[in-house]
């Protein structure tokens, strides 16, 4: 921990746990780690990152709060939801994408907070990969995404395992940007009045059309026709990615039937699946329900590149 925060400090990166993902970690107010944040992700300039805060007494260097911020941070900080707020004066074009808005977070992993509050101040922490690529959930999973070049702060495996619930709460209107382990219905309970989920007008982390994607090409493939599609593939070249197990003999990794534990083993499974040199991957499609909105945001952006349906 100590090494972690000295290499922070000296604009180094560090990878690090948090109850969603692991982020590669950068100190926020400097340019020159962000530069390397950048350069390593191979990320987009224009991207926006979110600063990750040890508590939420900091957030004034970097935001405007305002009433639905305190009342979201009241219910759900420490924890997976990023707010996005007016940005203030001296907050860079490199944490923003050049917006006048800012995404903050604190998150509830206990190795997180100990490193933000010992470093003591905030940290760009995209999603410790490179940039498109699916998600880590274990430091396993950043050691091999970059080879052993970034050092990594290992906290187990992440318990959430997909990407914090974005809510823009800067303009005149709540809007939902990204969907994640905090639903639309908790964060309308808590500010008394509908959230929209479209036409938010901030670009977001995690938010364009193919993103979190393996290697392999990935196809989502309905219930109704996995035996259909099964019939006609090359099995002993083929991953799938099923509640039930298939009758024919192929690389098979069983989904977990309730959203959370579906969405927990996520990024495992499709890691796993894109590291075992197939062909091609199915992935049944997902229940609907707003349970399951943020696995098939995921699921949905990991398969864009391919196509959404085999």
């Amino acid at each position: 921990m100590q090494k972690a925060v000295e290499e922070l400090a000296q604009g180094k990166l560090v990878a690090f746990p948090t109850e969603t993902v692991y982020g590669l970690g950068a100190d926020a107010a400097s340019p020159q780690a962000l530069d390397r944040l950048y350069q390593t992700k191979g990320r987009p300039r224009n991207h926006p990152v979110i600063v990750h805060l040890g508590s939420s007494q900091w957030l004034g260097k970097w935001a405007h709060c305002n009433d639905w911020a305190e009342a979201l941070m009241e219910a759900f900080w420490p924890g997976p939801l990023t707010l996005i707020l007016k940005r203030v004066e001296g907050v860079s074009d490199q944490l923003t994408g050049g917006q006048d808005s800012v995404g903050v977070r604190m998150p509830s992993h206990p190795v997180a907070l100990e490193l933000l509050n010992r470093f003591g101040g905030g940290l760009a922490a995209p999603s410790a990969n490179r940039f498109g690529r699916i998600s880590p959930t274990t430091a396993a999973h950043v050691e091999t995404e970059f080879q052993g070049k970034v050092a990594v702060l290992d906290g187990g495996a992440c318990p959430v395992g997909v990407e914090s619930t974005i809510i823009d709460v800067s303009g005149e209107e709540p809007v939902l940007l990204r969907p994640g382990h905090i639903t639309p219905s908790q964060l309308s309970q808590v500010l008394g009045r509908p959230i929209a989920v479209s036409g938010g007008a901030v670009r977001a982390p995690g938010t364009l059309e193919s993103h979190y994607a393996p290697s392999t090409p990935a196809f989502l493939v309905p219930s109704a026709r996995l035996a259909e599609v099964l019939a006609l593939v090359e099995t002993a070249k083929t991953g799938l990615l099923s509640a039930d197990p298939p009758s024919q003999e192929l690389f098979w990794l069983q989904a977990q039937t309730e959203p959370r534990n579906y969405a927990r083993e996520l990024y495992a499974n499709l890691r796993l699946l894109d590291g075992a040199g197939l062909k091609e991957i199915l992935i049944e499609t997902p229940p609907q329900g707003e349970a399951w909105t943020a696995v098939s945001d995921r699921l949905a952006r990991a398969t864009q590149g391919f196509k959404e349906t085999k």
